[in-house]
């Protein structure tokens, strides 16, 4: 056995379970951990700007790949309030990520010394597992819980919290006989998978609705199999959007009052029988209850097992992890072709693909200031199949949703439940960690990227790459159209006179100047026309210097996007589309 401090093991620990992406700020009550760090060389570090930034960044690297879990470090007091945003961020969409504090000495935690907060009671609502670790022995035993509790049934963040004076402490301790201890994921039964699969095929119009489980899991080319081999539509989610590539023919489209495609909602009411694999039923993809659960039956099937009659009963609820699922249902739908006894679903996939070639709505508008919808037309259009997106909340994500295109898992990021503001570009980075020399492209409006803008420069000072499109319309465009019933919307105004920058024509904030002082590069569109030559000088700039390049793009200030308070009546308020050309990037084209 050898003697060492309690940071030196915890160091040793994280590189045996796989952890090895740093991203947060040193201070005084963490400086021990940053110097175990040092000396061991085998923690990458990201210097962060601002802590939520670097909380951000670890989740983005968690969602980047399969088996990824980033780590968020900072010190006491502060840093730890400022990771919270963060966590529930990750919590909410069931991320793993390890965030690590550093604390007031153990004897000086009642005694409101500087910096010194109860973290681990403030994170225990948006954590799997938070602790205040007040004895040294207990570091190796704590970071090995939480590596299990993360990894097991539904993912999860966890904070461990080390006061100075226990990372300064010595214990005996061996890595080599150190071991993960071993994850936890429910599995269905053949019994149960053959009920839900009995049910699927006495509809007439079944439908899979995909989640982020699936995509959690690493299924979903177990997902494309089995619908490919039951001959069955999929609808996902939007934190399952690219479980199935939209290009498929039978991806079916997203449903929703926001995030979702005409074609979808309409497959969706048309259907009889659903079976929802990994997902949530989150508010904003069903809408009211009564509409969306009215004439179907249904089956859910889910990690968590408290999940299950959530939001309403099903018909039958399997407690199971959706990769586990899949893999049973594969081998009962194997079995059943070999048995010539799956029923031909051909007509009803023949009206989901109608559907899917006719309903659109319009993106093609010549408008000066550029109309949002055009914008994801032409992103469509400069960026390839290989783009992984990443955004978060706003009409920008809802309208992205909407037009975008995602070809393949874990190329559309997005904070889906909490969606803080300010999210994308920290998480962007992140993404890049974790998908070094691939094409990562983020989505904000201008309040969502002014709210983390500095982060920008750990872009830069670190060469993580990446486009970044800001639709600006000065507004906070959601928020100024929810409040249309109460007939206001300037209290949520971004534009003024800036004089300093008068050529921003009172859209405020100069961002080309901003994002150049922290050593990016930026580009700024103004008509419709020149996004296709801004697009193709945004990558030549990327892979020339290697930081963030921003493109903004000048829109309308007032742009209501299709959305409302049931799938059976979503508002649309712009223009649908009548011929091929309206809407020349749909995944299929209108007759």
């Amino acid at each position: 056995m050898a003697k060492m401090r309690t940071v030196d093991a915890a160091i040793a620990i994280l590189e045996k379970e796989g952890a090895t992406e740093a991203f947060g700020l040193p201070g005084a009550a963490i400086n021990p951990f940053y110097s175990a760090m040092r000396a061991h060389g085998g923690i990458r570090h990201t210097l962060a700007r601002h802590v939520e930034g670097a909380s951000h960044m670890a989740d983005g690297y968690s969602r980047a790949a399969d088996g990824n879990i980033g780590i968020c470090i900072g010190t006491s007091g502060p840093a730890g309030t400022d990771m919270i945003t963060g966590l529930y961020a990750s919590w909410a969409d069931s991320i793993p990520m390890l965030c690590i504090t550093g604390q007031a000495p153990v004897s000086k935690l009642h005694k409101e010394d500087f910096q010194a907060v109860d973290i681990e009671s403030i994170a225990k609502p948006v954590t799997k597992f938070a602790m205040t670790i007040l004895e040294p022995g207990q570091v190796p035993g704590a970071f090995q819980k939480a590596f299990q509790v993360m990894r097991s049934g539904r993912p999860g963040p966890v904070l461990l919290d080390l006061p100075i004076d226990v990372q300064m402490a010595e214990i005996e301790f061996d890595i080599d006989a150190y071991e993960p201890l071993a994850v936890e994921k429910p599995k269905a039964s053949r019994k149960q998978l053959e009920k839900a699969l009995d049910m699927l095929t006495a509809a007439k119009h079944p439908l899979i609705v995909a989640g982020g489980g699936i995509i959690n899991a690493g299924a979903s080319a177990q997902l494309v199999e089995l619908a490919e081999l039951l001959n069955v539509p999929v609808i996902p989610t939007l934190m399952g959007w690219g479980a199935i590539p939209d290009d498929h023919n039978l991806m079916a489209g997203m449903v929703g009052l926001q995030t979702s495609h005409r074609y979808g909602n309409e497959t969706f009411l048309q259907s009889d029988f659903v079976i929802g694999i990994g997902n949530r039923w989150a508010n904003r993809h069903t809408g009211g209850l009564d509409t969306y659960t009215a004439g179907r039956k249904f089956v859910h099937i889910d990690i968590e097992p408290t999940q299950i009659g959530r939001v309403f009963s099903p018909d039958l609820g399997i407690a199971s992890d959706a990769g586990a699922a899949l893999d049973g249902l594969l081998e009962l739908a194997r079995e059943r072709k070999a048995a010539k006894t799956l029923p031909d679903y051909s007509a009803w996939v023949a009206e989901c693909l109608e559907r899917k070639g006719s309903l659109h709505r319009k993106t093609h508008f010549d408008n000066v200031p550029i109309k949002p919808q055009r914008v994801y037309e032409e992103m469509n259009k400069a960026f390839g199949q290989d783009t992984t997106y990443v955004s978060t909340i706003g009409l920008s994500q809802i309208a992205g949703a909407q037009m975008l295109h995602v070809f393949g898992a874990r190329k559309w990021i997005n904070a889906g439940q909490a969606g803080p503001l300010g999210w994308t570009a920290p998480a962007a980075l992140g993404v890049v960690r974790g998908k070094p020399g691939e094409n990562v492209v983020a989505l904000s409006g201008d309040y969502d990227f002014q709210f983390m803008i500095e982060e920008l420069a750990v872009g830069a000072q670190f060469n993580l790459p990446y486009i970044h499109v800001v639709v600006n319309n000065s507004y906070l465009g959601l928020i100024r159209q929810s409040q249309r019933g109460f007939n206001m919307d300037y209290h949520v105004s971004l534009g003024f006179d800036n004089i300093n920058s008068p050529e921003t024509m009172g859209y405020g904030v100069d961002h080309i100047k901003v994002v150049e002082g922290l050593g990016c590069k930026a580009i700024r569109v103004e008509n419709p026309e020149d996004m296709p030559a801004a697009f193709d000088k945004a990558k030549a700039l990327r892979d020339e210097f290697k930081v963030p390049v921003v493109v903004e793009v000048i829109l309308e200030k007032v742009t209501n996007i299709s959305m409302g308070l049931e799938i059976n009546a979503v508002n649309e308020f712009e223009e649908l589309a009548e011929t091929a050309a309206d809407a020349p990037t749909a995944i299929l084209a209108k007759a």
